[in-house]
C-alpha cells in the first residue's frame, strides 16, 4: 500500500484578544466571547479563539464596575498574538482612569505589542483609549452619544459621528454604547465569513442580525404624544417592496402623513433620513442575494431596487468598496475561508 500523504494542517482560528482594564464593565467584557466564540464553520470547527488578558504580565485579578472581580489567565504577552484586539469600556472619569490620563504608560506599552496586521476595536467609551493613542486621528469614529460632545472637544482631529451604532474604518473600528458592541461584533463576523455565519450566531444568541438606524434614536428627547403616528408600519411595508421604486411621497402617503412630517418622524425614530435608510436596506438585501443565491447581477440589481446593473455596481462599490462580482466571490456561502 503506497504511503499516504500527511494531512494538510488547517489554519489556526482567528485570535480575538479582549483587554480587561481595571473597572471593566462585565456585560461589554462578555460580548466578544459570546459572539465570536459561538461562530463555527460548516464542520463545526470554531472560527475564532477568544482569550481575555489584563495589563499585568501574568494576568491575575481585575476589578470590575460591579461588586465582583474576575480572574484573568493571560497577561500582556497575549497581545503579541492578537489578530483582533477588543477593548471594552471601564469605569473612569472624563479625564481618564482615576482622573489621570486616558493612556497611562503601561497601557501605551501594551498597545505597542500588537502585530501590525491586528484589527483594533473599542466598545463604548473605550474609544477614548484609541483617541488618546492617536489611532483615531483623521478617522471617522463614534462613542456613546452622551459623551460625543466631550469626545469631539477633547480630540478635535477625529471625525465624530454620534448617530451611528458603529464605525468600520478598516483596521480601526469603534462601537457606540453597550449593545452596539454586539452589532459591531456581528458586523465583523459578516465581514469575515458572510451573512450566513453572522445570522446563525445572531439566532443562537437571540439578537437581531442587524438593527435599523443608529444611536440617534436613543438620544434623550421629549416623548411624543401617545396618539402620535409612527413610521414602523411603513418601514416594514417598504422592506417587502424593495424591488421597486419607493419615492418619498409614496412612503409618506402610506404612513398617512405629509412628506415633511414623515421625514421628521422618520429621523426621530430611526436616526437616518428615509432615503439613506432605504439605500442601506437595498444594499443589505443585495448582499444576502449575492451570498445565498446564484442569481445573475442584473437580477440581483432588479430585486434590490437598483434598477440597472450599472447603477447597482456603482452603489455597491461606493458603499462597500467592492464590485458585486468580487463581493460574491469573497462572501459566497460555503466558499469563504476562515480569516
Amino acid at each position: 500500500m503506497p504511503p499516504q500523504p500527511p494531512p494538510v494542517a488547517s489554519a489556526p482560528p482567528h485570535r480575538v484578544v479582549v483587554l480587561a482594564l481595571e473597572g471593566v464593565y462585565p456585560f461589554e467584557l462578555s460580548i466578544p466571547v459570546r459572539i465570536f466564540g459561538t461562530a463555527e464553520d460548516a464542520t463545526g470547527a470554531p472560527l475564532y479563539e477568544v482569550i481575555t488578558c489584563g495589563l499585568d504580565s501574568a494576568g491575575g485579578q481585575v476589578t470590575t464596575s460591579a461588586d465582583f472581580a474576575i480572574a484573568v489567565s493571560h497577561g500582556t504577552e497575549a497581545l503579541h498574538t492578537a489578530d483582533t484586539l477588543v477593548i471594552p469600556p471601564f469605569t473612569c472619569g472624563p479625564d481618564g482612569p482615576g482622573g489621570g490620563a486616558w493612556l497611562p504608560a503601561e497601557l501605551a506599552d501594551a498597545l505597542a505589542l500588537l502585530p501590525a496586521h491586528a484589527r483594533i476595536v473599542s466598545i463604548c467609551t473605550a474609544s477614548y483609549v484609541l483617541a488618546a493613542a492617536g489611532l483615531l486621528d483623521g478617522r471617522r469614529a463614534t462613542t456613546h452619544w452622551n459623551e460625543a460632545e466631550h469626545f469631539q472637544r477633547a480630540f478635535p482631529r477625529i471625525q465624530v459621528d454620534e448617530n451611528v451604532l458603529f464605525v468600520d474604518d478598516g483596521r480601526i473600528l469603534t462601537a457606540a454604547g453597550v449593545a452596539a458592541g454586539v452589532d459591531l461584533c456581528l458586523h465583523l463576523l459578516r465581514r469575515d465569513h458572510g451573512s450566513e455565519v453572522a445570522n446563525r450566531v445572531a439566532r443562537l444568541c437571540v439578537v437581531p442580525p442587524w438593527r435599523e438606524g443608529g444611536q440617534a434614536q436613543y438620544i434623550e428627547r421629549p416623548m411624543p404624544e401617545p396618539e402620535a403616528a409612527t413610521t414602523a408600519a411603513t418601514r416594514s411595508w417598504a422592506l417587502q417592496h424593495l424591488h421597486r421604486p419607493l419615492p418619498l411621497k409614496e412612503l409618506a402617503e402610506h404612513a398617512r402623513m405629509s412628506v415633511r412630517t414623515f421625514c421628521r418622524r422618520f429621523v426621530e425614530e430611526v436616526g437616518l433620513p428615509p432615503g439613506q435608510w432605504l439605500a442601506q436596506r437595498r444594499v443589505d438585501h443585495a448582499r444576502r442575494l449575492l451570498e445565498t443565491t446564484d442569481l445573475p447581477v442584473d437580477r440581483v440589481a432588479a430585486q434590490s431596487g437598483f434598477g440597472t446593473p450599472s447603477a447597482f455596481r456603482h452603489h455597491l462599490t461606493t458603499t462597500l468598496g467592492i464590485s458585486p462580482t468580487a463581493y460574491r466571490r469573497a462572501f459566497r456561502s460555503g466558499t469563504r475561508e476562515a480569516a
